[in-house]
């Protein structure tokens, strides 16, 4: 990544450089379900639903500073991913005096030859089979916690409980910065 990062500075000397991550999550109507405390004798209730409805959490972070961009989704394809890249690049300014390196899986819809990068995009694959390796995989249990043990009737009300969560995470950087800016990610 610093390689990268090196090689814009030198094409683009006077833009400023930063390294962001990209994820997306598939969450359902299928409850998440964890512990709760009760009091002795007894016991908590969960209400729970068998539907198979589905939708996606599309996550960008930044490491250095634990700013985050949300998109909900109806799907996970290379149309979707290329308008989660457009709002991406403008809620971020991204362009001729901002580039990003965008650190992203080996999903079919971020390495599709029919994908247009903004300007300003610059992609960067990890290696096949590394979640490890890829900051916003440490989104996705801060987004659960806020949909954990509650029933959704529909995928609107989901998406309304999925929005609200992205909402309180946009003003927990210190959080989310501790959680993915990994010691070897690069200071841009």
């Amino acid at each position: 990544m610093n390689r990268e990062a090196e090689k814009l500075r030198a094409r683009y000397p006077r833009s400023k450089i930063e390294v962001w991550s990209h994820d997306q999550a598939r969450r359902g109507l299928k409850p998440i379900v964890r512990k709760v405390w009760a009091l002795r004798g007894k016991r908590p209730l969960a209400f729970s639903t068998q539907a198979y409805e589905w939708t996606y959490a599309y996550g960008f972070v930044h490491p250095r500073s634990g700013r985050t961009q949300w998109l909900i989704m109806p799907a996970v394809n290379t149309e979707t991913m290329q308008i989660s890249l457009s709002n991406f690049a403008r809620a971020e300014g991204i362009g001729k005096r901002k580039q990003v390196i965008l650190v992203v899986d080996r999903a079919a819809w971020h390495t599709s030859p029919q994908l247009e990068l903004p300007k300003g995009i610059h992609l960067l694959p990890l290696p096949t089979a590394s979640p490890e390796m890829q900051p916003s995989e440490r989104l996705w249990p801060l987004l659960n916690e806020g949909l954990a043990n509650r029933s959704f009737k529909d995928l609107p009300t989901l998406e309304r409980g999925m929005s609200r969560r992205c909402r309180q995470l946009l003003n927990q950087q210190e959080l989310i910065k501790k959680l993915t800016f990994y010691h070897w990610w690069p200071d841009y």
